[in-house]
């Protein structure tokens, strides 16, 4: 198994992407926004809140352990995923922009959305909410560039089965976020789909 080393250069790069592109998201309009190709499936919507769901819990490790670390005399140039954690990370990271392995989301990440009450006011807090979100991991990537970031495992969100230091944990956030993405593409393709035929 071929190692990755992780940077904060590449992190801040894909995060600004994704958040260029969910930017993007908000000019849809609702029907776009609110309807799923299926009734198995979510709609851009609930992959949002899912997202804001599943960051939720990095959020409070972060604020809790990030300022304890000790500052570094020079930046971080990289760090090197350990193998049990790239798998983890690889489990999510989608593959030339396709879901590699489809998965059951754990109840407690869920978005319990009522898709009656999706209205315009709850579209723009479900975005507020993922911008102040993913800001903010934004930020404690770049507070970690000048951090002992070896000095510090967390427990990921589905318990102590999994511990990240943090470069992994950013990793293993980033391709959660692109995986769904290619979701959120694979709903517009559908949609397209649907209105064509």
């Amino acid at each position: 198994m071929a190692s990755l080393v992780l940077t904060p250069e590449n992190h801040i790069q894909r995060l600004n992407a994704i958040l260029n592109k969910v930017d993007q998201l908000q000019s849809l309009g609702l029907p776009l926004l609110t309807t799923p190709p299926n009734s198995k499936s979510w709609n851009i919507l609930e992959v949002l809140a899912h997202l804001n769901i599943a960051y939720g819990h990095y959020q409070q490790k972060f604020n809790q352990y990030i300022p304890k670390l000790p500052d570094t005399k020079s930046e971080n140039e990289g760090f090197r995923i350990r193998r049990w954690q790239k798998w983890v990370v690889d489990s999510q990271r989608p593959k030339k922009g396709i879901r590699k392995w489809k998965m059951k989301t754990l109840k407690k990440f869920e978005p319990l959305l009522d898709r009656n009450l999706l209205d315009p006011e709850k579209a723009e807090e479900i975005f507020k909410t993922f911008f102040e979100l993913h800001n903010h991991l934004k930020n404690a990537i770049l507070v970690c560039r000048k951090k002992e970031v070896s000095q510090l495992k967390i427990p990921s969100a589905i318990g102590s089965v999994v511990r990240f230091y943090l470069p992994e944990a950013f990793e293993f956030l980033i391709c959660h976020l692109e995986r769904h993405m290619v979701q959120i593409d694979e709903i517009l393709e559908q949609q397209k789909s649907l209105v064509s035929s």
